[in-house]
């Protein structure tokens, strides 16, 4: 787990993200940390930042339509 603000050109904040590695899947959990919202992908454990992005994209997402 690793907690940490990402730059980007909509930038969204503090962001926490968790990566379990379940056999041979992973998941990626990302928590935006203001407002306690969860976004998360599950994948093969080979595409780790493929997940991340993913997961970061579904958490914008998500944000977008509070």
């Amino acid at each position: 787990m690793w907690r940490g603000s990402l730059p980007s050109p909509d930038d969204i904040g503090e962001v926490i993200v968790e990566l379990t590695r379940n056999g041979a899947y992973l998941k990626c959990s990302v928590i935006h940390v203001a407002s306690g919202v969860e976004a998360s992908a599950i994948g093969p454990l080979t595409e780790r930042t493929g997940l991340e992005r993913i997961a970061f994209a579904k958490l914008k997402r998500a944000l977008a339509s509070r």
